[in-house]
């Protein structure tokens, strides 16, 4: 049994100008220890699903079309609300993409951390969830813990804040670490940093990672098996060096064709032609075949199947 099983499922938002078709059909499978990176361009539902893990997209107007989301065999999707706050940081920790958003400037590092200690572990008395949060910040190779716990964010650097919120995310001994762009506006020293911090907790606490980014260099040093979006559907499920050296799908091309290569002088990187559809009238059959070079007339008209193993595609005109 897989650690987590998301089975067909779809998702759409209810919005003034119609329903927004968001999430169409998502199978996916992630084993536990597994390091899975999901990419694409913006928009396409990274975030969504990622969310959906914890059900955190509101609803209404998140409504929930068809299909399951399972942990251990339960469906999160039908769990109440006792079941739902153990699995949220309990079971499954999510580090946000924006750090400024996600912590509050009115109160302090401590504060926040405790608060999620308290959620997570009642029993341990205030001196011990003190004690906690430096270990946490210490996990994070914070230095100076015990003084940031007194800090308030806009105190911290962005690289900083970032720990925090890994950390955070780690105060309730969750088994899958979901990491929504976690480098975003940071530097590419930090960038690079972080990535190594998530790498060595993930190896060392023995975690499941689901790392969401638009950038593939930054999935490429993180995960083992890179699964490509596109449109609110997966294109291409494979295993990173697969992917990287025998791309299948058009749009994956498209994606590393766009990188610019440095051991290549004068290479000059190639852009997708076309822009992502409107999801409000999302086009019949494949969604990228008004952007593909390969579109035959049955990609008009019928949605392809994800097949294939260890390599997957979702492709009428490429075998698996």
């Amino acid at each position: 049994m897989s650690l987590i099983r998301i089975e067909d499922y779809r998702l759409a938002f209810d919005g003034f100008e119609g329903r927004v078709h968001v999430l169409d059909g998502i199978d996916l499978a992630i084993e536990a220890g597994e390091s899975v990176g999901i990419v694409g361009e913006t928009g396409c539902g990274k975030s969504v699903l990622a969310r959906s893990l914890l059900r955190l997209n509101p609803s209404p107007p998140a409504r929930v079309v068809s299909g399951a989301i399972r942990y251990e065999g339960e469906d999160i999707l039908a769990m109440g609300g006792g079941a739902l706050r153990r699995l949220r940081g309990g079971i499954i920790g999510m580090v946000f993409q924006d750090p400024v958003t996600y912590l509050n400037p009115v109160f302090t590092i401590g504060q926040q951390m405790q608060e999620v200690l308290r959620a997570h572990e009642p029993g341990l008395s205030r001196a011990q969830r003190r004690a906690r949060c430096i270990e946490l910040l210490e996990a994070v190779r914070l230095p100076e813990a015990a003084a940031l716990l007194d800090r308030y964010p806009h105190e911290l650097s962005g690289g900083m804040r970032q720990r925090v919120l890994i950390a955070e995310a780690l105060a309730g001994n969750p088994r899958v670490l979901v990491a929504d762009e976690p480098t975003t506006a940071l530097d590419v020293t930090i960038q690079r940093q972080i990535l190594a911090l998530i790498a060595d907790l993930v190896a060392r606490l023995g975690l499941t990672l689901m790392l969401i980014s638009h950038d593939l260099g930054v999935i490429g040093a993180a995960c083992r098996r890179i699964v490509v979006m596109y449109a609110g559907t997966i294109v291409e499920d494979a295993p990173a060096e697969l992917l990287f050296g025998s791309p299948l799908h058009p749009y994956t091309r498209g994606l590393l064709a766009a990188m610019p290569d440095l051991r290549q002088p004068g290479h000059m990187p190639s852009g997708i032609p076309g822009s992502i559809p409107n999801l409000r009238d999302p086009p019949q059959g494949c969604r990228y075949h008004p952007r593909c070079p390969l579109a035959m007339p049955i990609c008009c008209t019928t949605k392809p199947v994800l097949r294939g193993a260890p390599h997957a595609v979702a492709c009428h005109a490429v075998a698996p």
